[in-house]
């Protein structure tokens, strides 16, 4: 039997980043059947964008798991407040830093303020960022690209750079890459561009850090229900989002959210410098 198409109410939200509570319907986070196992028991972990989609996703995900959990974010002081919520009532220690992370010194003090308060880091997961659509290239402007670069990658060098002091061996770090990063995309050039650009460090810090006992892996995510989609495109294309998978439908945070589990645990002990797909089938899809 052919794979149902499902397609999402047509909505947009004014500004990025977007909010989740506003989203009809709302992303799943966890799936009410996930049991936790005690996979990362005692481990702190770090997770940048983790108010909302899949950074919420990963934080209750490693909540239920058992991990002490810090989230970095801008501004979306509601959505932070419901993941310190759900992280909470996993019965795990929970720490929120409200920073713009496109900042060296403000990487370099949200990895401090773990730190201080748990003594430790054992997970870094880099996870935020923003996207912009154009119809053409030429919409491009410096300041446009220069801002992209800056929160999607560049902070991840900073953070990388601000963690590794603290990471021991058998840590890992998890970058949030993307379909986009793999296959390009005609209007997320400078986004696109980003991933791909993650992807490579990713390879690169794995190969740089093995010998630390340092693990580093991605995760590239395809057409996920996250707030960052209808604060990123006009109100039809929201609507289609995700349609063009080869299981035609967007997937949901909580089908993301375990595969960053499996990449901190143990289970993946002999993984590193590797991608993992989550995305539907998009990046072979027509």
């Amino acid at each position: 039997m052919p794979h149902k198409k499902k397609t999402m109410p047509a909505q947009s939200q004014r500004r990025q980043p977007g909010h989740q509570a506003l989203m009809q319907p709302e992303p799943e986070s966890i799936r009410r059947t996930y049991r936790g196992s005690g996979k990362l028991a005692g481990k702190v972990a770090l997770i940048t964008g983790g108010d909302s989609g899949i950074g919420r996703s990963v934080a209750v995900h490693f909540a239920r798991e058992g991990a002490h959990v810090a989230i970095v974010y801008l501004s979306e002081d509601a959505d932070a407040q419901e993941t310190r919520r759900m992280v909470e009532e996993e019965g795990v220690p929970f720490l929120a830093i409200r920073t713009d992370l496109a900042s060296a010194a403000n990487c370099h003090r949200a990895v401090e303020r773990v730190v201080a308060k748990w003594g430790a880091l054992d997970i870094l997961v880099n996870n935020h960022a923003q996207q912009f659509p154009v119809k053409a290239a030429e919409e491009l402007t410096p300041a446009r690209v220069k801002k992209t670069f800056e929160n999607n990658l560049f902070s991840f060098f900073y953070l990388v750079d601000a963690a590794l002091k603290h990471l021991p061996q058998g840590s890992c770090i998890i970058n949030s890459g993307s379909v986009t990063g793999v296959r390009g995309s005609d209007t997320l050039i400078d986004y696109a561009s980003t991933k791909g650009a993650i992807h490579a460090l990713t390879f690169s810090l794995a190969k740089s850090l093995a010998d630390r006992g340092i693990r580093v892996n991605a995760v590239a995510p395809g057409p996920i229900w996250t707030p960052l989609i209808p604060a990123s495109f006009d109100r039809e294309r929201v609507a289609q989002f995700g349609m063009d998978t080869l299981l035609h439908r967007p997937g949901q945070p909580s089908e993301v959210g375990p595969a960053y589990v499996f990449l901190a645990s143990q289970d993946a002990s002999f993984i590193t410098g590797q991608l993992i797909h989550v995305n539907g089938g998009g990046h072979i899809s027509a």
